[in-house]
């Protein structure tokens, strides 16, 4: 991710962190068993860095297409209370949300992998895409994260913000005591 002076004063900004889930917060893979069954990959480095960033007092969320009760669980082991699935214009969820919340649209920050994600993420101040996605995401990001989908971007996004708010050195320190 770039660490210009201009990304880091909207991180210092960010209220509200939302994340798309296939492409994003996993590889983008989709595992189906023979009896129906789906499956998702989760990095464990990308969930922490999550925890860290809630517990700084962000709010998070994730808005995906897709429905799936493996996405539900996760979130709950994370904490992260506002989930959308089933959001074919996740732009109306990002409304729902940013009304919900009080938050303005340039306190938020979304990240993306598709053109799904395009409608919310052009109404946000802070849009960001992983390093693989879709080229016309990328072009209507402010920043793009060097690790892809599923594989730390989110990690790497969660510890821009908590640095570009003072917050990154304390919650790393505490694993230091």
């Amino acid at each position: 991710m770039q660490t210009t002076d201009e990304l880091q004063q909207l991180a210092s900004r960010i209220r509200l962190a939302v994340f798309d889930v296939d492409g994003v917060l996993t590889d983008g893979s989709l595992y189906l068993g023979e009896n129906g069954n789906e499956y998702k990959a989760f990095n464990v480095k990308d969930g922490h860095g999550m925890v860290m960033l809630r517990e700084s007092g962000c709010y998070l969320a994730v808005i995906t297409s897709r429905s799936s009760t493996i996405v539900a669980e996760r979130m709950r082991s994370l904490g992260i209370e506002h989930v959308y699935q089933g959001q074919n214009d996740k732009r109306v969820a990002l409304l729902d949300l940013s009304n919900k919340l009080e938050i303005e649209p340039g306190d938020i920050l979304y990240v993306g992998d598709d053109v799904i994600d395009l409608p919310a993420m052009r109404r946000v101040g802070f849009p960001v895409a992983v390093a693989d996605a879709h080229p016309l995401v990328k072009e209507n990001a402010l920043a793009v994260t060097e690790a892809i989908g599923g594989r730390g971007a989110v990690r790497e996004v969660c510890e821009f913000i908590l640095a570009a708010q003072g917050e990154l050195q304390a919650k790393l320190d505490q694993y230091l005591e």
